[in-house]
């Protein structure tokens, strides 16, 4: 619940620029509806609409608190947006994909995904503390959210549903760490509606996004310690969900050849 009325107002303001720019978009789709359609995966034509929204949402909201917070959020939506255009046809996830092909001479959306939204991180690590350590391990942890968020988004609901689930506790805490918070799961509240009953995905744009946002409030609320703790949780979720991926690919190869 929340009781603060700083956080009040920065969760209503997510959420109403997010709910704002879903029927703006739909309303009038920059190069028409078809551009902003998708099969999900269950072959289902759902909208994209709530992708840049929620980042316009939470990153409006977040820059009221911190404009650093912002400007990663913003970013991480602009490099998954990149990525949902350019990469809508590549079959390649996880980061070793990527900079395998990055290796022979490739440079894929998903690494300029990947080096955008660390750039992004680290520059708004820099700017929300103030010990060099610390602005990197912030750096991590902002960047480590959004590429941890984007991984979890395999089904309608799931990163939506993660960023409420992981950004409860911190709508205890007072603070600009609180209304980060609030601003995280404002936007991921108004569009978990449409992208649970599969009539939206909020794709790389809005899975990025949102969890920057909720980086930012997890690298402004937490000392040294917490941010240690955090970044390494990051790094080895973001190495376990490669090696799933791994798996899952090698699995559907199997599936493919035994046809």
């Amino acid at each position: 619940m929340i009781t603060s009325s700083g956080r009040s107002v920065v969760f209503g303001t997510a959420a109403a620029v997010t709910r704002a720019g879903i029927a703006a978009l739909r309303s009038k789709a920059p190069g028409g509806p078809a551009r902003w359609e998708r099969k999900n995966y269950t072959g289902r034509t759902v909208e994209l609409y709530a992708g840049p929204a929620a980042a316009v949402g939470a990153a409006l909201g977040a820059a009221r608190v911190r404009p650093a917070a912002g400007f990663a959020i913003a970013a991480a939506g602009a490099c998954g947006a990149y990525d949902d255009v350019v990469g809508a046809g590549d079959s390649r996830r996880g980061f070793r994909a990527h900079l395998g092909a990055l290796r022979d001479g490739e440079v894929t959306s998903g690494a300029v995904k990947l080096f955008g939204i660390s750039a992004a991180g680290l520059v708004a690590g820099a700017m929300l503390k103030e010990r060099p350590l610390d602005k990197l391990l912030a750096g991590v942890v902002i960047a480590g959210t959004a590429h941890f968020v984007n991984l979890v988004d395999v089904r309608p609901g799931r990163a939506a549903g993660a960023v409420l689930a992981l950004g409860a506790p911190g709508l205890l805490r007072g603070g600009p760490a609180g209304r980060l918070t609030a601003a995280a799961m404002g936007a991921a509240a108004a569009v978990l509606p449409d992208d649970l009953g599969e009539r939206a995905m909020i794709g790389d744009t809005g899975a990025h996004a949102l969890g920057a946002a909720l980086g930012t409030a997890i690298a402004v609320g937490n000392g040294r310690a917490g941010l240690v703790a955090h970044a390494a949780t990051l790094v080895a979720a973001t190495a376990y969900g490669d090696k799933v991926s791994d798996m899952a690919r090698a699995l559907g190869r199997l599936r493919v050849a035994s046809a």
